[in-house]
């Protein structure tokens, strides 16, 4: 586990709408823009290997700005398909936040990122002592119904607390901005209670405001 000292103060960042990462889950994603592909062989050059992931946002002048906090990844696999694309996995190192976009000769973007306020991040696995996991699996097979989904039920009961909420968070098709609540929830505990309002939200019918 690498200390809060050994991350870069700069990251090449990958803003993709819906796309979530959190420390020490996965996300498989398929890289095929060029820039992309650029991207993935400069972090591949260096020690960390690791890519910013982040939300962006539209503005009212129909533009886009990135979300302030992110999560960074380190590519831990990859596979090239015939035509050169790729097919990779990021490992949730830490957490960031945006110091400012830097400019410069790439065709991806990149960003100063201070790692400070998710120094826990860095740590073990984290528990959810409050977690009452028979009431929430029995809320997320309604869940599941509702949307059309289906999951392998044996491991999502022997998943441990971290691995069964930060999954969820991930694979769930909430929008964009609830991703990002999800994202910034400060422990284990609020990420779970932020992930079981989403559910009982959509279970009720959702509606037009949203999470903010």
């Amino acid at each position: 586990m690498p200390a809060l000292a050994d991350l870069p103060t700069t990251i090449p960042i990958f803003p993709l709408p819906g796309a979530l990462l959190l420390p020490r889950a996965r996300l498989p994603l398929h890289i095929f823009e060029p820039r992309y592909l650029a991207m993935l062989d400069d972090a591949l050059k260096t020690r960390e290997r690791l890519i910013g992931m982040i939300q962006p946002r539209p503005t009212p002048a129909g533009g886009e700005t990135l979300s302030a906090i992110g999560c960074a990844g380190r590519v831990t696999g990859f596979q090239e398909t015939e035509d050169g694309r790729y097919m990779i996995t990021l490992t949730g190192v830490s957490r960031f936040r945006i110091v400012s976009e830097l400019g410069g000769f790439t065709p991806y973007r990149r960003a100063e990122v201070d790692w400070s306020a998710f120094e826990r991040d860095l740590g073990p696995a984290e528990d959810d002592r409050g977690f009452d996991r028979s009431t929430f699996l029995s809320l997320l097979s309604r869940y599941f119904t509702a949307e059309g989904l289906s999951t392998d039920w044996s491991s999502l009961k022997e998943a441990d607390d971290e691995m069964l909420i930060n999954a969820l968070s991930i694979l769930c098709p909430f929008e964009p901005e609830d991703k990002q609540a999800l994202l910034e929830a400060p422990t284990l505990q609020t990420r779970r209670e932020t992930l079981v309002t989403l559910m009982e939200y959509a279970l009720l019918g959702g509606g037009e405001d949203r999470m903010q």
